[in-house]
């Protein structure tokens, strides 16, 4: 007897939502391969902002080299600039925009194809940011700044800033 793949499952509907609290091992194998398949779907439909040729962002501050005593508090204030372009909030999909990532020592960039992952090195400024706070060790700190669209995902081509060197003291 051929059985669908609801009836296979153990299914609760929660306000027209369904919530599958058991299946079999080919129902669970089913939904994992559709998953991927959707999720594969979505990424390759991801959208890519393209970016004005003469587009660029920088930092205001700090400046390449410069020296922070931690003794003197040890908050460093980072400015963002853009030109060729205009600063707009992740989600919306506004022309010749796009928000502030910061980069703390990456070895390498991550995919640019795809949105930024939030992490330690990876700071997003989805709200629009043009500056923020932050504390770092003592040693030499490589940051750098990408511009990514509505959805994380940096312009093409990208817009990054020159690489630049801080020292913690």
């Amino acid at each position: 007897m051929i059985h669908s793949i609801e009836q296979r499952m153990k299914i609760s509907r929660i306000n027209g939502l369904a919530i599958i609290k058991k299946c079999d091992e080919f129902s669970c194998s089913f939904i994992f391969v559709m998953c991927l398949f959707f999720s594969s779907v979505v990424i390759s439909e991801t959208p890519n902002s393209v970016s004005p040729s003469e587009a660029e962002v920088y930092f205001v501050s700090p400046k390449q080299g410069s020296v922070f005593d931690r003794s003197e508090g040890s908050e460093i204030e980072v400015v963002f600039g853009i030109k060729g372009m205009q600063v707009a909030p992740a989600g919306m999909a506004t022309p010749n925009s796009g928000h502030h990532h910061l980069l703390i020592n990456m070895s390498e960039l991550p995919d640019l194809t795809l949105p930024l992952p939030a992490s330690d090195q990876v700071l997003h400024f989805g709200k629009g940011q043009t500056m923020t706070v932050i504390d770092l060790a003592p040693g030499t700190h490589r940051l750098q700044l990408v511009l990514g669209n509505h959805v994380h995902i940096p312009h093409s081509p990208p817009v990054l800033s020159e690489i630049i060197e801080i020292e913690v003291k």
